[in-house]
């Protein structure tokens, strides 16, 4: 989770770098910004993409944003429809879920109700699998009688999971959490052949009308959970954080109870074999952070049969969030910035290239992204040009999604779904992508691209300024058009498209859909105008 009093520091680079640079280059199509020629352009050749642009449409949420009504706030057991309208704007949530509410008391579950705070997660889980959301369910801090543990000036719930002095190196130390990893996998996942006498739920009622929890075994709703988050605090004191040996120590008895050598009972993986389990997302963004963990996975886990190191994750997974600080030297920032002219590129590249450089290869994802609206936040989008915060924050959130196809990354979870705290100006307070039951621009934005372009695939980038990407889905063929700066700068492109008549798409806040308007090349070129928000071209038969 984005921290709000962390100094989460991310890093710019000059103008246009981009990460492209590293592509193979050849001469553009021409190019008219502002009415001035520039000549021979670069045309970009990038990999193709093997997820469909809908993986970068992802949000973080709470389970109170599910149920909660405002106007009966007590009421926790019914889906709240004018939030979850705009809960399906997004293809996946990232549930920040909080061990506490599952096992408020030691070795007794809790799901439906939870015994702290009387939540319904079958409720929840059901309704986005209905509706198409996959869930990343974000396991994370520590239940209380595990913050007890600690002498009273070191107790904190961000606690490395594990009781006080006990070995943080160990697997076995973290053996409670991998017991409330079988659980919940043994619930959600979707293996049905568990021996009941594994599964255990508290069936106790806290008042007399209270429902009682019931066992339940492979509710097939979810295929994805995280393990903790942020473990690689560098800016809490030590109990909090953890080396990259010692979170790999940490993952391995919560992906398959080390090896089973925690007993039955014990990770994620001996629950359910086929879920996925994704590192909790790192803060600092140092790939050498995961090269460590696969080496100790190396000589603490071994190969597996295919020669492959037996890793305790099947997702790297980190957050970056584009300002102007920068996130390796934990230098603080001052403004958000465009994800272009960060360091949001080269990051991905370094994780992706280690990821694809395994033998057996992981996806990357990247489960924190975003900006802030209050002025005063150093993560906040700026003013541009005659657009206002939001307007910008719609630009910029739309072109990160667009920025990681471009780099590989498979998946793309946005911070986060309501402003933590409305009119703040402490950076990831004001974040949110909806207020009041209405979507800002960038969920605006999010909403009409996911439905033009949401199954088609990121294809190649075909020029650098304005960045024209092209995406394909079967035979047809979509291009995004955006300019890659800060500037309130525009362009002229001549898209050379082969075809009589085309769609041109302009993003608009306020609507469900992107206006839409049907042209005649010349001779099958387009000119058209670009601007830093996104447009799409749509060639037609």
């Amino acid at each position: 989770m984005a921290i709000l009093f962390h100094y989460k520091i991310l890093a710019t680079l000059s103008l246009f770098s981009l990460s492209l640079n590293r592509c193979h280059t050849s001469p553009a199509d021409s190019l008219q910004p502002n009415g001035h020629t520039i000549p021979n352009n670069n045309v970009l050749s990038s990999a193709p993409s093997v997820v469909p642009l809908k993986n970068m449409f992802g949000v973080n949420a709470y389970e109170w944003n599910f149920l909660q009504d405002p106007a009966n706030p007590n009421l926790k057991n019914t889906i709240y429809e004018t939030n979850m309208s705009l809960i399906k704007s997004f293809s996946g949530v990232r549930h920040y879920l909080n061990w506490a509410r599952m096992e408020r008391e030691e070795g007794n579950y809790t799901f439906n109700p939870t015994h702290e705070g009387g939540w319904n997660y079958d409720l929840i889980y059901t309704r986005c699998k209905r509706d198409g959301i996959l869930v990343l369910a974000d396991i994370k801090n520590i239940p209380r009688w595990l913050v007890d543990t600690y002498p009273k000036n070191m107790q904190d719930q961000d606690n490395t999971p594990i009781i006080y002095e006990a070995n943080k190196a160990d697997p076995a130390s973290y053996i409670a959490q991998a017991k409330l990893a079988f659980q919940f996998a043994a619930r959600y996942g979707y293996n049905k052949n568990i021996s009941p006498e594994l599964v255990r739920v508290d069936t106790s009622k806290r008042w007399p009308a209270d429902p009682r929890n019931e066992v339940k075994i492979g509710l097939e709703l979810i295929k994805y959970v995280e393990c903790g988050n942020e473990q690689d605090k560098w800016w809490k004191g030590p109990a909090t954080k953890q080396t990259a040996e010692e979170f790999a120590a940490n993952m391995s008895a919560f992906y398959d109870g080390h090896m089973g050598k925690l007993g039955k009972g014990a990770g994620i993986k001996q629950a359910d074999p086929s879920m996925q389990v994704v590192m909790g997302g790192l803060a600092t963004d140092d790939v050498n952070f995961v090269k460590k963990m696969i080496e100790w996975c190396r000589k603490n886990r071994g190969y597996r049969p295919d020669g492959s190191i037996n890793l305790c994750f099947d997702v790297i997974n980190y957050h970056y969030y584009s300002n102007n600080g920068n996130i390796l030297s934990h230098t603080k920032p001052t403004t958000g910035m465009a994800p272009e002219l960060s360091m949001a590129g080269d990051i991905a590249d370094e994780f992706v290239t280690l990821a694809k450089s395994l033998k057996k290869p992981v996806p990357v994802w990247v489960t924190e992204a975003g900006y802030d609206i209050n002025q005063g936040s150093y993560q906040k989008a700026q003013y541009i040009g005659n657009k206002t915060p939001l307007e910008t924050q719609g630009d910029w959130i739309l072109r990160t999604s667009l920025l990681y196809m471009r780099h590989g990354v498979q998946r793309l979870f946005f911070y986060q779904l309501f402003d933590d705290t409305p009119n703040a100006d402490v950076q990831y307070a004001t974040s949110g992508l909806a207020e009041n039951g209405k979507r800002r621009p960038a969920l605006d934005y999010i909403l009409q691209v996911n439905k033009l372009l949401g199954d088609y695939k990121y294809s190649g980038t075909i020029n650098a300024d304005p960045l024209v990407d092209r995406y394909v889905s079967g035979s047809k063929t979509m291009y995004i058009l955006t300019i890659p700066d800060q500037k309130a700068r525009t362009a002229v492109y001549v898209l050379n498209l082969g075809k009589s008549r085309a769609n041109i798409y302009t993003l608009t806040t306020g609507a469900d859909n992107a206006a839409k308007q049907t042209v005649v090349t010349n001779s099958g070129k387009l000119s058209v105008k670009v601007s830093e928000t996104p447009l799409i071209v749509e060639p037609l038969n």
